[in-house]
């Protein structure tokens, strides 16, 4: 069995699965590919389940009623690949914001490098964003900055949605109790992993952004990644972080 599976949340992305899924499954070494879509009006689901006839068992769909929240899908995803036997568990955008190519970059920094989380960073090197308006750019970078300071974690991407997991890793943390839903689910999950001690790698990737499709940002989601942090960091001062 593949031990590699990839996890895409999706709400309205007609425009981009048949293509990003053409894609994943043409890499080697092979990935297998699971779509969680949040009843997506656009018939999203209904072109997976037409792929599936071409890809089989190495494409899977979990349908959810309504649009539940980025980080909700995730933690679904996560359960659902971890009860299948899965070893390397990745998260990725539909919209190729995320070039899929680098899928196996982050893939050996798991597997050949020995990092247990891989995160695919737009600020290791620099700033490294296509098609972003400057003050998006800035927005992300201070945030970044903001979330280091509080955490005191040194990771430089701390918002980056594209990673490897080790299995080892989503075992350990209670899935359960990650709180929050939007991008600031992806700070909660890295600090998480951080406190717990597990080796973390920043892989240089370029993030382009979304060319088709709605882009799922809001004020309201970066209040979430900012505001709650200092709530994070307040509750995990009397949580043990022993594995």
């Amino acid at each position: 069995m593949n031990n590699r599976i990839v996890i895409i949340p999706t709400y309205n992305e007609i425009e981009n699965i048949e293509a990003i899924i053409h894609k994943v499954m043409s890499l080697e070494p092979s990935f297998d590919l699971l779509i969680v879509d949040d009843g997506s009006p656009d018939g999203t689901a209904l072109k997976v389940k037409e792929l599936q006839v071409q890809y089989g068992e190495r494409l899977h769909l979990q349908e959810r009623k309504g649009k539940l929240g980025l980080g909700t899908a995730y933690i679904h995803g996560f359960k659902y690949a971890l009860a299948r036997g899965f070893e390397y568990i990745f998260e990725m955008d539909a919209d190729f914001s995320h070039n899929p190519d680098d899928l196996v970059r982050l893939y050996n920094a798991c597997a050949v490098g020995g990092a247990d989380l891989a995160i695919g960073s737009r600020y290791i090197k620099g700033v490294n964003v296509v098609n972003w308006p400057m003050g998006r750019v800035l927005m992300s970078y201070f945030a970044g900055y903001y979330v280091r300071f509080i955490t005191q974690m040194t990771i430089m991407d701390v918002t980056a949605g594209f990673k490897c997991y080790r299995d080892t890793v989503l075992k350990t943390i209670d899935l359960d109790k990650i709180r929050f839903v939007g991008y600031a689910f992806q700070v909660e999950m890295k600090f998480t992993t951080w406190k717990y001690g597990f080796k973390i790698e920043e892989v240089p990737i370029i993030f382009t952004d979304r060319t088709k499709g709605e882009s799922k940002m809001s004020a309201n989601i970066f209040k979430e990644a900012v505001f709650g942090v200092l709530q994070m960091k307040w509750l995990s001062l009397f949580k043990s972080y022993k594995r």
